[in-house]
C-alpha cells in the first residue's frame, strides 16, 4: 500500500480491511466480559453507524465524541469521516468550563458519547434543537443507543470517496493552559503523512510477526488518536487498558510489542522500578549495578571492552530478560511523546533492556515532528524529523515546521491562525537546538 495515493483515513481503513483476513482478531477491551472484534465486525458496525449519522448530519457538519477507550470510539471516529463529518474528540476529563466553551465553539449537530456519567458532564450545554445524540449505554429516551443502529439490516456499504488529502478529518482541542481550548483543525493527509513517517521508524521492529499495542492514553489526545491510524496501518491487535492502575498486569497479560506513551507514564515507572531495585541486597544488587553500568555505557555509546561485552550479554539473559518478563517479554519499544522526557529516566530505561524512543511533536503537526530510531537512540534528543517534515531553527532559537502534517489552522480562530502559521511555516514556540 502506498500511503501517498491514499486520499483519507477512511480509504486506509477500507483498503486494509481488504487485504486482511476478515476474522483476524483486531479490537479488544480489556474490562470483564467484553468481546473481542474482528476486522469483519469492525468493518460492518462502521458501515452501519455511518450510515445511520449519513441521516442525521450535513456533509462538514461537527461530530463530538466523549468517551473513554473502547473499540466503538474508534468505530465512531471512522463511521464519522465516512459519513462526510468531522470528528470532535474531547477528553472525559475537561473542566465545566471547557465543556461550555467547547460545544459552543464547534456546534455539533451530533453528539457520540458513551453513558450516562459522560452525559450528565455536557447536558445543560448540549443545544436540543441542532444536536442529536448516539450513546454506547443507554442514558434517556431521546438518545439513540448504538446497538439498535447495529440491528439495522438494510445499511448500505458506503464507502465516502468525495474525501481528499486537504480536507478536515479532525478538531482537537489544545488544553487550554494558556487561555481558552483551541480547535486544531487536522487534515486526512497531515495524519497519513504522519503513519508513514511512523511505518518508517517501527518497521525494523515488526517485520517477523503482527505488533500488538495496548492503548491507554486517551483517544482524545491527537498522540493517541493518530496511533489508531498507524494501528490501522500495521494490521496490529489493539487492546484497550482497564486503568492506568491496571495497566503493569495488563502489560503482562497482553504482551504487547509497542506501546506509546507520555513522559509522566515513564517517570512513575522509573520510580517504581528503582524503587524495587534499592530493595535489592547481595548478588542480586551486584547484577543490577552491574546491568545498569554497561547499560548506561552502551545507551551513551561508550567503548566496552570485550570482557564488557559478555558481561553485558549475560546480563541480558539472567536479569534483563526477567525485567521484560514483567511486561509481558515480548516488547519492543515504548515511544514517548507529548512532552520531554526526563534524561535520567530514558538511561534508565534503555539501560534495563525497555527501549525507550523519545520523539517530539504537538497537536498542530497531526501530531509528530520527530522520533528517535531504534538502531540510533539518543537519549537527549528528539530524533530526526518525520519522512516529508521540514524543520528549521529561526534566529531566536523557534522550531519551525513546515509539511503536509501541519494543521489547516485553529477552528473559528482566524487570528490565532495568523499568529503562528507564516508563509507556510508553524511557529511551534519552542526552542530547539
Amino acid at each position: 500500500m502506498r500511503l501517498s495515493e491514499i486520499n483519507s483515513l477512511v480509504e486506509l481503513y477500507f483498503k486494509k480491511s481488504s487485504d486482511i483476513n476478515g476474522k483476524k482478531p483486531f479490537l479488544k477491551w480489556l474490562k470483564p466480559n467484553k468481546p473481542t472484534y474482528n476486522w469483519e465486525d469492525v468493518t460492518e458496525r462502521i458501515y452501519k453507524l455511518s450510515h445511520k449519522i449519513r441521516s442525521l448530519i450535513k456533509e462538514g457538519d461537527r461530530c463530538l465524541i466523549l468517551s473513554e477507550n473502547r473499540p466503538y470510539w474508534l468505530i465512531s471516529d471512522l463511521a464519522i469521516m465516512n459519513a462526510g463529518g468531522i470528528s470532535v474528540p474531547i477528553f472525559t476529563t475537561y473542566s465545566s468550563s471547557d465543556y461550555e466553551y467547547i460545544l459552543n465553539d464547534c456546534n455539533p449537530s451530533l453528539i457520540i458519547l458513551s453513558n450516562e456519567t459522560q452525559f450528565k458532564k455536557i447536558k445543560i450545554y448540549i443545544n436540543p434543537e441542532v444536536t442529536k445524540i448516539i450513546s454506547f449505554e443507554k442514558i434517556d429516551a431521546k438518545s439513540i443507543l448504538i446497538e439498535d443502529i447495529l440491528k439495522d439490516q438494510n445499511f448500505k456499504k458506503n464507502i465516502n470517496s468525495n474525501l481528499k488529502r486537504n480536507m478536515p478529518a479532525c478538531i482537537i482541542y489544545t488544553s487550554g493552559t494558556s487561555g481558552k481550548p483551541k480547535g486544531v483543525i487536522l487534515s486526512h493527509g497531515g495524519i497519513l503523512a504522519n503513519c508513514e513517517g511512523a511505518l518508517e521508524l517501527l518497521n525494523p521492529l515488526i517485520q517477523k510477526k503482527d505488533p500488538i499495542f495496548l492503548t491507554w492514553l486517551p483517544l482524545s489526545h491527537s498522540y493517541e488518536h493518530a496511533v489508531q491510524f498507524i494501528q490501522i496501518l500495521l494490521g496490529a491487535k489493539v487492546f484497550y487498558a482497564e486503568s492506568l492502575e491496571k495497566l503493569i498486569s495488563n502489560m503482562s497479560i497482553t504482551k504487547p510489542t509497542i506501546m506509546t506513551a507520555v513522559p509522566r507514564f515513564y517517570q512513575n515507572l522509573f520510580q517504581k522500578i528503582n524503587a524495587s531495585f534499592n530493595k535489592a541486597i547481595g548478588l542480586r544488587k551486584s547484577l543490577i549495578l552491574k546491568m545498569l553500568k554497561l547499560g548506561k555505557k552502551k545507551i551513551n555509546k561508550n567503548k566496552m571492552s570485550i570482557l564488557e561485552k559478555i558481561q553485558d550479554f549475560l546480563l541480558d539473559k539472567i536479569v534483563r530478560k526477567k525485567i521484560k518478563a514483567q511486561f509481558g517479554g515480548h516488547l519492543k519499544t515504548f515511544v514517548s511523546g507529548g512532552g520531554a522526557l526526563d534524561k535520567e529516566v530514558g538511561i534508565f530505561l534503555n539501560a534495563i533492556g525497555l527501549p525507550t524512543l523519545q520523539g517530539y511533536g504537538l497537536t498542530e503537526t497531526s501530531p509528530v515532528v520527530s522520533c528517535n530510531p531504534i538502531h540510533d537512540i539518543r537519549v537527549d534528543t528528539v530524533g530526526p524529523p518525520f519522512k516529508g517534515n521540514e524543520v528549521k531553527i529561526a534566529e531566536d532559537g523557534e522550531i519551525l515546521v513546515r509539511g503536509e502534517n501541519v494543521m489547516l489552522g485553529y477552528w473559528n480562530n482566524q487570528e490565532e491562525t495568523n499568529k503562528v502559521l507564516k508563509n507556510g511555516w508553524l511557529h511551534t514556540g519552542d526552542i530547539g537546538i
